[in-house]
């Protein structure tokens, strides 16, 4: 069995790879700016991870969302909407939770195919 993670840091990897499955870790966008601009900012680096781990955002399998105010789905919607491969949309779900602070307003996890 081979694993192999990138960006290994002290408490957690930002990408794992196992059997050709990629786990991302919860990327979140600059603390204290606006759902779009997190959201968008969230999007560049799951697109930067994903090329690192030699993938692309039309082999996501799942994406779970969180959002700190569900209020702001539509918000972060007018966003994923345009950054989505049509035809490769993946697995998703959304949900409300607090975040690791109350700066953050979104909080993607990504698997994807390598």
């Amino acid at each position: 069995m081979t694993i192999r993670r990138i960006d290994v840091g002290p408490r957690m990897s930002d990408i794992v790879i196992h059997n050709n499955t990629i786990y991302l870790a919860g990327q979140v966008g600059a603390p204290g700016a606006s759902v779009t601009e997190q959201t968008k900012a969230v999007l560049a680096s799951i697109d930067e991870l994903l090329a690192k781990s030699g993938s692309d955002k039309t082999k996501i399998l799942q994406a779970i969302i969180w959002l700190a105010d569900m209020n702001t789905f539509g918000e972060m919607n007018a966003v994923w909407d345009g950054w989505v491969a049509q035809g490769h949309t993946p697995a998703r779900a959304t949900g409300e939770a607090k975040l690791a602070t109350p700066d953050y307003k979104v909080e993607i996890i990504i698997t994807a195919a390598l």
